[in-house]
């Protein structure tokens, strides 16, 4: 008997317990060391009743459906399919029930979307996963057809041959707890079939690890989802990509039922053939689209590129810019300062104020060219700042002076898609998110003299999309940093970022289509990470390919690496000798007394040789693309990235795992 496998929670809330929705799943770490859905030591509780909601006196159920993760994971992986292949599922399933399930004597609820009817089960065919029923005396039905008699009903069940799906029937409730193992038993069967399999589930690699490819990612994303850690946004992705998924699979699976039965060698029977083709090329392309989001890791390294969508409103009707202040108080003395520093212009020109509570209200108030000046106070915010057109948003003071904290849960805290959005002297604190705390979706983000206390992820700056990041501090992020996508541009100078999952990570798709990120960094100060100070995300085949872009000249045609002023003795460097640093060889400065200095420098390089070997590997795929074409002669200058990357001066300090490393998906 599989003693102990999960019991329900007596909770009120849908969502599990033992586990707090703000805990950050680690996608870094081994997953036996990590638990985000309460403790694999932790007992179940005791199985509670349930009253059923409607008009006929149904009797109790057994709740079942408040299991924890944990709760479910164990009872799949060691009770129920342990490691069998997609085909043998049904297989192992019902000698999983023959084990458990009692095969009669029991009452349940027979569930459908048309109707509820209390039926008794005589007896279990587990090799069809179905139950052998009659109706009970006296005869309870809830129907939302009224025409649904009892002759109906007999009916009904005479064309299904008294057999019923066991994941359609609820238990009844009984404190004997003889039963209580049937309720469970039921109630994975139930789960597996309703949020775990798919149809084309057999159709794929019928190997061995079908719990570990499948089962474990869809059962996490299900509890991700129920715990807040998604956004909202990829969930409808994931379900509608889920049905569009499903649909084309029976079109594709009619198709070949009807290619099976008709004539061959046929043109209507070609023209069908054409059609598979194409319904085939298309489910791969969905079910590829629906594992990276399953999949917890390659959820987190491609991230979710959708943003709000809110369109930029561009210059105010009247081509007048104003100027927005936010202050919960205004004194006499702070409007003084206001008008000396910053509302009085020389040119005696007018200027138009607003003055606002709270800086949400402002930002949403913004047309392109305005100001929001945010005067020192402790603002609370319940929504999200979406900001769509150039505008300024300043902190009038020191940026712990000015604090904007996000309460309720949400997505995003800062979304910017303006084509200039400056951002200063502000302390952001994030809680309860879902996303980062700032996205940047395309156009430029300034960002200076700033403090980021993050919760999730820190600054994400997707692909076409700009930052300039100087003189800030970032701290706090669950995840990483700041996330930097291909084909965006980034610029660090001076900034802090400290206290992250990982400081800085680089994702890196080798997609010809891509551009490699451009990467500034200049004397940042990236210390006391649990993971690396900075981390390149590449697929597995690059670093098979590593070796040959690094032996190449290409890659070093293609940086230009600034001197570190820092070193006086590096200013006297030819370019020879630069060049020489720049592939790893530390020269006549590898010695004792600057052992300091090299170790930052080496550092530093190590991440640009990354770059510039990626860089080189896009130059090679895009030439033998086109040679693919026919186009043998391919200009150099042209296959080049054209990325000049400034990495000096950094300092990394006390990173979990080093300064630099690489993953790979």
């Amino acid at each position: 008997m599989a003693e102990g496998l999960g019991t329900a929670a007596p909770a009120p809330d849908s969502r599990p317990s033992g586990v707090s929705s703000g805990v950050q799943h680690d996608l870094f770490q081994d997953e036996d060391t990590v638990n985000d859905y309460g403790s694999h030591n932790k007992p179940g509780t005791i199985l509670q009743r349930f009253v059923p909601e409607g008009n006929i006196p149904f009797p109790d159920i057994f709740q079942t459906n408040q299991l924890l993760f944990y709760e479910r994971f164990r009872a799949y992986q060691d009770y129920i399919l342990a490691d069998c292949k997609a085909s043998e599922v049904r297989e192992f399933t019902a000698e999983y029930l023959e084990k458990v399930l009692e095969p009669s004597g029991w009452q349940a609820i027979w569930r459908t979307n048309v109707f509820e009817v209390l039926v008794e089960v005589t007896n279990v065919d587990f090799s069809s996963l179905k139950a052998e029923v009659k109706l009970t005396h006296p005869y309870l039905c809830e129907s939302r057809v009224s025409t649904f008699t009892l002759e109906c009903m007999k009916e009904l069940l005479e064309l299904k041959e008294n057999q019923l799906p066991l994941q359609e029937l609820w238990v009844v409730f009984d404190d004997s707890g003889e039963f209580d193992q049937t309720a469970l038993a039921i109630e994975h069967v139930r789960f597996f079939y309703q949020n775990i399999w798919r149809s084309w589930d057999e159709e794929e690699e019928d190997e061995y690890d079908y719990f570990v490819r499948c089962v474990e990612p869809r059962l996490r994303l299900h509890y991700d989802i129920l715990e807040g850690r998604v956004p909202s946004g990829l969930i409808i992705d994931y379900h509608k990509l889920l049905s569009e998924c499903e649909e084309i699979y029976r079109k594709f699976l009619n198709l070949r039922s009807s290619i099976s039965n008709g004539d061959a060698d046929t043109e209507l029977e070609n023209v069908s053939m054409a059609e598979g083709l194409r319904l085939y090329s298309e489910i791969e392309q969905l079910k590829q689209k629906l594992k990276l989001i399953e999949n917890p890791l390659l959820r987190y390294v491609f991230g979710y590129q959708k943003h709000t969508g809110i369109q930029a409103k561009g210059i105010r009707p009247t081509g007048k810019k104003i100027t927005h202040v936010v202050s919960t108080s205004m004194m006499a003395s702070l409007l003084h300062s206001l008008l000396r520093d910053k509302l009085y212009q020389e040119s005696h020109e007018e200027m138009e104020i607003q003055f606002h509570n709270d800086p949400l209200s402002a930002i949403n108030a913004c047309y392109e060219g305005d100001t929001v000046i945010i005067c020192p106070g402790h603002y609370l915010v319940n929504g999200m700042f979406s900001i769509a057109d150039s505008i300024e948003l300043e902190g009038y003071g020191l940026p712990d002076d000015i604090v904007i904290e996000k309460r309720g849960k949400g997505d995003n805290f800062v979304d910017c898609t303006g084509a200039n959005v400056k951002i200063s002297n502000v302390k952001f604190v994030q809680h309860d998110a879902v996303e980062g705390i700032l996205s940047i979706h395309c156009g430029k983000t300034t960002l200076e003299n700033c403090v980021l206390q993050c919760e999730t992820t820190g600054v994400t700056v997707r692909t076409s999309a700009e930052l300039l990041m100087k003189n800030s501090d970032l701290y706090g992020a669950k995840g990483a940093g700041i996330e930097i996508y291909p084909g965006s541009k980034c610029t660090l100078s001076d900034n802090g970022i400290h206290h992250c999952k990982e400081g800085i990570l680089i994702k890196d798709f080798l997609d010809e289509h891509y551009d490699i990120p451009k990467i500034t960094m200049v004397n940042n100060v990236i210390h006391n990470n649990e993971g690396y100070g900075v981390v390149l995300v590449k697929p597995k085949i690059f670093s098979d390919l590593q070796e040959n872009a690094q032996d190449g000249s290409e890659g070093n045609k293609i940086l230009k690496v600034q001197e570190n002023e820092e070193v006086g003795a590096r200013e006297k460097m030819g370019q020879e000798e630069q060049m020489q640093y720049t592939s790893g060889e530390l020269g006549p400065y590898a010695r004792p007394e600057f052992y300091d200095q090299t170790d930052q420098m080496e550092g530093n390089c190590e991440i640009v040789n990354e770059l510039v070997a990626a860089s080189t590997r896009k130059g090679q795929m895009k030439k033998k693309r086109l040679s693919g074409l026919g186009i043998i002669e391919a200009d150099d200058n042209l296959m080049s990235q054209e990325m000049f990357v400034s990495i000096v001066g950094n300092q990394f300090k006390w990173n979990g795992k080093g300064r630099f490393g690489s993953f790979l998906f």
